[in-house]
């Protein structure tokens, strides 16, 4: 049985900040940038929005929390907007990634909290390297793991896919045929940090190892940026500038599961299918219908591991899967078609949601794939926190 609330709450706008890598903004001005285009593409004045959400977590552990510097709060965007003199209802979600803080503001809506709902992502991408261990002492779980030296999410990640590719026979050429994709789509919007910057195999072939057999282009973009996108309901919709992109449904993942020092590949699998399960059940779609999919990258192999979990193959044959064409602009099941974190930006998940609202509602220019009635947008690796939405071009 389908969602009660399917299709009577929609996104009507979409903002995007410079992505770069050094800006010259602060990101709470970038994220301000962000918020104001999304109220300038969906029509509406500042002082119209009565409901706020976002995620504004750091973008590894450990990072800095500097309001406005490192991430950006409610509070800032509420001090720094002239936005309804009361505001109505807010939330500031930690977790789930940014499609939870979206889920949020649709649920506010459902129950009249508020009337427009502006959501956010602000990513930070602090200067020189981070995410490796550091110092001479291993306190905690990390006794188990800093001395043989896997301190890092991206080793946990090449450590499934070694097994995926011992188990199912894949081989970095079929992980090439995705990530060569993605930048071909990157290619073609205007927002990405590599728009302008192709790649071929053999750039991919060559780049130098981050923890093998993943490289430097299995690993999302880090980039200093915002994504944001205005929510209101269906009826409210109908006057605004653009084409309403209805939410049909939604998945968190919410199962309970003992504590792991990292996840496995299985992990990845049964997370997945928790969340696809709760995603087309309260949709009333399944993977059959979705024109196109966009589908979580942070490292490239999330995504065959979201393809598998949610249905849209076999387990094993991901990456047969996307051979061929299939996944092209063209092809049977086109992904990630604004080029994902990997070509995009790091953006945990918003890009791939402003991308399936730009989509339904044929806004996606050069990348458009013809017709699209209806799009998945799946953020987080397959594992705990993760959730995603169905958005649809009828209500």
């Amino acid at each position: 049985m389908s969602w009660q609330g399917k299709g009577k709450t929609a996104i009507v706008g979409i903002g995007y900040s410079e992505l770069s890598r050094r800006p010259q903004k602060s990101l709470g001005a970038l994220s301000l940038d962000a918020c104001r285009a999304a109220l300038d593409d969906a029509g509406l004045l500042a002082e119209r929005v009565d409901g706020l959400a976002t995620f504004p977590e750091a973008p590894f552990h450990g990072a800095g929390t500097q309001d406005g510097e490192q991430i950006v709060s409610v509070e800032y965007v509420m001090n720094h907007l002239p936005l309804a003199p009361d505001i109505r209802w807010y939330a500031q979600i930690e977790t789930g990634l940014v499609a939870s803080a979206v889920i949020e503001g649709v649920n506010a809506l459902l129950a009249d909290a508020c009337e427009y709902v502006l959501v956010w992502r602000a990513l930070h991408n602090p200067r020189g390297r981070y995410g490796a261990w550091s110092g001479n002492r291993a306190p905690g779980d990390t006794q188990f793991m800093a001395p043989y030296g896997c301190t890092s999410i991206f080793q946990w990640h090449a450590m499934a896919w070694q097994r995926y590719m011992h188990r199912y026979g894949a081989t970095r050429d079929h992980l090439a045929t995705f990530v060569t994709n993605s930048r071909r789509n990157a290619n073609l919007n205007p927002n990405a940090y590599f728009y302008t910057t192709p790649m071929t195999r053999e750039d991919y072939f060559a780049a130098r190892w981050i923890a093998e057999p993943l490289c430097l282009f299995d690993c999302d973009i880090p980039v200093e940026g915002c994504v944001a996108l205005i929510l209101t309901t269906a009826e409210r919709a109908a006057d605004l500038r653009h084409p309403p992109a209805y939410i049909a449904g939604y998945g968190q993942n919410t199962s309970r599961r003992r504590a792991l020092f990292h996840y496995s590949l299985d992990n990845y699998m049964e997370s997945g299918h928790s969340l696809a399960s709760k995603l087309w059940a309260s949709s009333g779609l399944g993977p059959q219908a979705m024109s196109a999919a966009e589908l979580y990258d942070g490292f490239s192999p999330s995504t065959l591991y979201w393809l598998e979990a949610a249905g849209f193959c076999g387990q094993g044959e991901a990456y047969s899967f996307i051979q061929d064409g299939r996944i092209a602009l063209e092809g049977e099941l086109p992904i990630n078609t604004f080029g994902g974190s990997l070509s995009e930006g790091r953006l945990h998940g918003m890009g791939h949601i402003a991308e399936a609202v730009m989509q339904v509602t044929d806004r996606a220019e050069k990348r458009q794939v013809p017709n699209a009635s209806a799009v998945c947008a799946i953020d987080g690796s397959p594992m705990l926190r993760g959730s995603g939405l169905v958005i649809t071009r009828e209500p």
